[in-house]
């Protein structure tokens, strides 16, 4: 016998094998020893009341032996490409590049990757070079090269977007690259910065086992277009190859010099909303002690524990962004003369600190010297702050950083609490050289978040700025039903680059859409 079973039990039932078959075999009225498996389907956190219980959803085999094959896994068949299948060029391999490929050799079509930085394993030789000596590849950093910026950037898979396509798909196939089991069943999966890159390296073997092509070191410069400008035909390179087909443009929100080409190429781009502050960073045994309501922190079974705050401030939301439990913030300027940070985690989640993005909305009209008509000002505004933080951190990635209360207070801290980060910090006065627009409202924030969540407020906590790369500063328009650029047939513009998704999960939903919309104009002979 086979019961499907909803239950809520604390946290030591929920992670000790033992206590759970216990539970079970009560809960169905049957012995333990009938009990031949357990499968967990679904998990989550319930932390809103002092006593903290987790929701399962399990799969029961009673009487019966537990099937080798998961019920919670649904492995897809990639199959060789056959030698005259169409091709179209991928450009970028983050998650919407690397699931549009995957996605278009399950329809046939022979994906030819071409990526402008380095294979996953050498991009953290370079990643490293940035905290260590503050020299940073333009071509191989946290935003460029296989995996795109989420490879090193936590591996983080929860996302809202459930009307774009099967997360579930997408989650799945992660798994079948060698994710474990745990993102089918979390409810907010994470697969972590040390884990995630031999997942991307098995993503790229089944495109090339199966007859897809990659090209690392290869950045795309031009756009091959048809004698009237009306439709792609491929692409060309800074190496002076060529690459024919139609073209998926998956370069993600760090590619500035792509949205530059596009500009001078008159090909149609917004100025799109951005969000722009800092990235704050408490202890994380005091987050745990917030959020679990408990002085003894999340004790010996529950996971690091993490938050969420969202409020409005003269107008304009302001937000907690990409929080990492457990985590380290890292630094993410993907050029010289830029100062940026972010934040990650490894797989345990168990570093001392937790951080998360601060980020207030920012709208193209908010900005100074705004025009309606220059599709890049607010990623010329993004630039200019990044250098104004470098040249403030004695032009090196010696990030600013101040206490939260005295962020909040607008007073100079005299020292600053140990941090993550590990390229060092020093005292700076964000609260004065921040935009104000920027600055007052997070000042706002801070302090409703610290009255709804007591103790978050401190100067244990500090800020570090700045986070600037929370998503594309342009759009790339397209018809929502055939996905393709509004002007110009063949280009199929994808993912967070895009403008058009905002994490691992959407911008691979995202990528997948777009495969299926190429492969539907070759199959229609477009």
């Amino acid at each position: 016998m086979v019961s499907e079973l909803q239950v809520r039990v604390s946290p030591d039932v929920a992670y000790v094998e033992s206590k759970l078959k216990k539970y079970v075999a009560r809960e169905l009225g049957v012995q333990e020893s009938q009990i031949e498996g357990i499968v967990i389907s679904k998990r989550s956190i319930d932390a809103r009341q002092r006593r903290v219980m987790i929701n399962l959803r399990l799969v029961v085999y009673v009487d019966e032996p537990q099937p080798a094959l998961s019920p919670i896994t649904h492995p897809i068949d990639y199959n060789p490409l056959p030698d005259n299948a169409h091709q179209a060029v991928v450009v970028g391999m983050g998650p919407g590049g690397l699931f549009a490929a995957l996605r278009l050799i399950e329809l046939g079509v022979r994906p030819i990757v071409v990526e402008r930085g380095k294979p996953v394993a050498e991009r953290s030789v370079d990643i490293a070079r940035i905290s260590r000596e503050g020299v940073v590849d333009d071509n191989s950093n946290y935003c460029f090269g296989e995996g795109g910026a989420g490879a090193f950037s936590d591996g983080k898979l929860y996302t809202r977007s459930k009307k774009r396509g099967s997360i579930d798909r997408i989650l799945n196939i992660f798994h079948q690259h060698g994710a474990s089991q745990d993102i089918l069943v979390d409810a907010h999966p994470h697969i972590g910065s040390d884990k995630l890159p031999r997942v991307i390296e098995a993503m790229r073997k089944t495109i090339l086992r199966c007859g897809g092509e990659v090209h690392f070191g290869t950045r795309v410069t031009g756009l091959v277009m048809s004698e009237d400008g009306t439709a792609i035909r491929g692409v060309e390179c800074a190496s002076g190859e060529c690459y024919e087909g139609q073209v998926i443009l998956a370069t993600g929100h760090s590619a500035r010099d792509v949205y530059e080409m596009l500009d001078k190429s008159n090909i149609h781009i917004e100025a799109k909303g951005i969000a722009i502050g800092v990235r704050l960073e408490h202890p994380q045994h005091l987050i745990d002690q917030i959020q679990y309501h408990s002085k003894e922190g999340r004790g010996k079974y529950l996971p690091a524990a993490e938050y969420a705050f969202v409020t409005q401030v003269d107008g304009r939301g302001v937000y907690s962004f990409c929080m990492c439990p457990g985590g380290v913030v890292v630094p993410a300027a993907s050029g010289p003369e830029q100062l940026v940070v972010n934040g990650m985690s490894a797989s345990g989640r168990n570093s001392r600190w937790a951080n998360s993005g601060m980020v207030v909305e920012i709208h193209p009209e908010d900005l100074p010297n705004y025009k309606p008509d220059d599709a890049l000002c607010v990623m010329r505004f993004q630039q200019q702050l990044e250098r104004r933080c470098f040249e403030a951190a004695g032009r090196s990635q010696c990030a600013g950083a101040q206490r939260m209360v005295d962020f909040v207070e607008g007073r100079n801290s005299a020292d600053l609490p140990q941090s993550s980060y590990p390229a060092g910090l020093q005292t700076s006065r964000l609260d004065v050289w921040l935009p104000a627009f920027i600055g007052n409202r997070l000042r706002k924030a801070f302090r409703v978040f610290g009255s709804t969540s007591r103790g978050f407020l401190t100067n244990d906590a500090i800020v570090i700025g700045v986070e600037t790369r929370t998503s594309s500063p342009v759009r790339i328009p397209r018809d929502m039903v055939q996905m393709c650029h509004i002007d110009v047939k063949g280009l199929y513009p994808c993912g967070e680059g895009a403008g058009y998704a905002g994490g691992i999960v959407s911008a691979a939903i995202d990528g997948e859409r777009c495969a299926e919309a190429l492969a539907a104009a070759l199959n229609a002979g477009e």
